[in-house]
């Protein structure tokens, strides 16, 4: 089993998506069950025994006391600690102790100095709990001038700032291809939620603004839903409430691999520092990497974005929006990067957790959990979690793998777009047929349009 599943992973990584939600390819979609556990889901993978671990510890010991946890590459949990007491209690609690210069609040006091100074577009920061320091990077477009003022500032601060310029830009990833057209833009789909009474999708918040009206296709004949709730810059998370009849039917929550498969999603949380991660989209496919940094800050040409995770799983334009998982667990959903999957780089995620948490919504296909409101992130390891306990992070498989199909006579949008004929001319006429989807369909909210194009110019696809 886990070498089948290796081999769906490997073969997803060389194909893109077969289409998507929004631009990016990675669908929230039905699906077929062709691998299923009756699993009670009682245990948890090693990656977040590990995490937890860590993070009790950094929680009993205090801020003053360590500078983070993360997961080694042998899958034991590793603290940072600033002296010998805090390196015993790690050390009795099973977990592996890594004595540090810097705290966690000298690390925060830093990373407040770097949020308070003019913003420079271009540049983003994270704590490196591995290395005890902040890394600051500054893309091709940071001029000498704004280089040097940033490094006289870092030096101000200390040795606890390292400064790394870096290859490519930062740029919030909307130009892709294979798309789905609204009022702003195109972007990619990442979990279907719910608050209860109507589903939606969540995706990213710079895809476009409040009122944005989708379609599933390049003429604007299928219309999906419209964008109810947007927040970017600051955060990056937006809600597209589907049109009557169009929501995937209760309960799914399947986002597909590529290669006609799909991953059902479980359940909710935080990714921690270590842990093996995956993402997909119609520009790249399945690819994977590793969380290497929490709380990381972007300064996009549109805007300063907070509380992001830090990976090194590669992204391209047409993959933004898109969901980031591990183990059937929803963790984030792609904000932007710089490079590509060619020569790598850095992309950024919206926190599912945060999100869900703001926009008072959670993942659809989950137990209900009591009225009055939306529930908390759930937590809830898939079969594939259970089966890998205790490996290494490294091991990490995305999750129960379903075979991604319609069901019922009635076909949503979600399900038409797992059909490659509904893939190509998307490609094909997507300079000549924007112009005249906004023209034709678009023109009662055209004012709309130009103000958000004018305002976020600069990723506009």
């Amino acid at each position: 089993m886990r070498h089948a599943r290796r081999r769906i992973v490997q073969r997803g990584a060389r194909l893109a998506a077969v289409g998507g939600l929004l631009c990016g390819g990675f669908m929230v979609t039905r699906a077929m069950a062709s691998e299923h556990s009756g699993a009670s889901g009682t245990a948890a993978s090693s990656a977040r025994v590990a995490a937890d671990t860590g993070a009790g510890l950094v929680s009993r010991l205090g801020t003053s006391r360590t500078a983070g946890n993360w997961i080694a590459a042998d899958g034991r949990p590793v603290v940072a600690v600033t002296d010998a007491d805090a390196a015993d209690a790690v050390k009795r609690a099973g977990a592996r102790p890594k004595v540090v210069t810097h705290s966690m609040q000298d690390l925060k006091s830093a990373t407040q100095t770097l949020g308070s100074a003019p913003r420079v577009p271009g540049t983003a920061w994270a704590v490196d709990y591995t290395k005890n320091e902040v890394v600051v990077q500054a893309d091709s477009t940071v001029s000498a001038t704004d280089w040097s003022r940033m490094t006289k500032l870092a030096d101000g601060i200390g040795d606890s700032v390292r400064m790394q310029r870096t290859q490519g830009t930062f740029t919030t990833r909307v130009n892709g291809a294979q798309a789905i057209f609204s009022t702003s833009g195109r972007c990619s789909a990442g979990f279907n939620v719910t608050n209860g009474q109507s589903e939606f999708i969540l995706t990213a918040g710079h895809c476009g603004p409040a009122g944005s009206v989708w379609f599933s296709d390049n003429t604007g004949k299928q219309q999906v839903g419209r964008t109810v709730t947007t927040a970017f810059p600051g955060s990056d998370f937006s809600l597209i409430q589907y049109d009557t009849g169009q929501q995937t039917s209760a309960g799914n929550n399947v986002v597909s691999i590529g290669g006609g498969n799909g991953v059902r999603i479980t359940g909710a949380a935080d990714p921690a520092v270590g842990q093996r991660v995956f993402r997909s989209g119609s520009t790249s496919g399945l690819r994977d990497g590793k969380v290497t940094a929490l709380n990381a800050t972007v300064n996009y040409p549109e805007g300063t974005v907070t509380g992001l995770v830090e990976t090194t799983v590669c992204a391209e334009p047409g993959d933004s929006g898109g969901p980031l998982f591990s183990e059937g667990i929803a963790l984030g959903v792609t904000s932007g990067g710089n490079g590509d999957c060619k020569t790598g780089g850095t992309t950024f995620f919206q926190p599912v957790t945060k999100a869900l948490t703001a926009l008072g919504v959670t993942l659809a296909g989950l137990p209900a959990q009591g009225a009055g409101g939306a529930a908390q992130p759930s937590l809830a390891p898939s079969a594939s979690a259970m089966a890998s306990q205790g490996g290494a992070p490294g091991s990490a498989a995305p999750g129960a793998v379903e075979a991604v199909g319609e069901t019922g006579a009635s076909e949503t949008f979600v399900s038409e777009l797992t059909d490659p004929n509904n893939v190509g001319p998307g490609l094909l006429v997507i300079g000549g047929s924007v112009i005249a989807f906004v023209a034709t369909r678009f023109i009662r909210t055209e004012q709309d349009r130009n103000a958000y194009r004018r305002q976020y110019s600069q990723s506009w696809g």
